[in-house]
């Protein structure tokens, strides 16, 4: 009965090990409600704002000042690391937006097109308390990019290049 005692707390304590050490040891970002781009053990802040809406012909068009974001990305299929405190990251939305006379454009149509805009899959993990992963789940080509909360204006942009 002993040894059975013994082999059950030694099973405990190797489940306790290997549960502390899956524990996120990453790089925390500085800021709060910031998606930031995970690089190895370095941090990229997304380029925060407010997307402008407008409705022309029934459709819905964002536009983001700026040709460019300044953060950028080699990385296909990035990871955000995104610090919560007001942000409902549970309803984030990525689309790839177009760079129109200087500024960044999301056309989203009354009626959806088979080939226009959609939202790029994304996947969320906590991370702790507080802190989650976001995960993009297919390869993003090259060009310009937004996070954004649903019912929301504001962006967190970025691009792939």
């Amino acid at each position: 009965m002993r040894i059975v005692k013994l082999t059950y707390l030694a099973i405990c304590a190797f489940a306790l090990g290997l549960s502390a050490q899956e524990a996120y040891k990453g790089p925390v970002p500085e800021k709060a409600d910031l998606p930031f781009i995970r690089h190895a053990n370095k941090l990229i802040p997304t380029d925060p704002g407010d997307a402008k809406e407008d409705s022309v012909k029934g459709d819905t068009i964002y536009t983001v000042p700026g040709a460019a974001a300044t953060a950028k990305t080699p990385l296909t299929e990035p990871i955000f690391i995104v610090k919560v405190d007001k942000l409902n990251v549970q309803q984030m939305a990525l689309y790839k937006m177009e760079a129109k006379g200087g500024q960044r454009v999301l056309n989203l149509p009354q009626k959806p097109k088979k080939n226009g805009p959609r939202a790029v899959r994304l996947s969320l993990e906590p991370l702790s308390s507080g802190l989650y992963k976001l995960e993009v789940q297919e390869a993003l080509e090259n060009g310009e990019y937004c996070l954004s909360p649903g019912g929301s204006n504001a962006v967190f942009c970025f691009a792939v290049y």
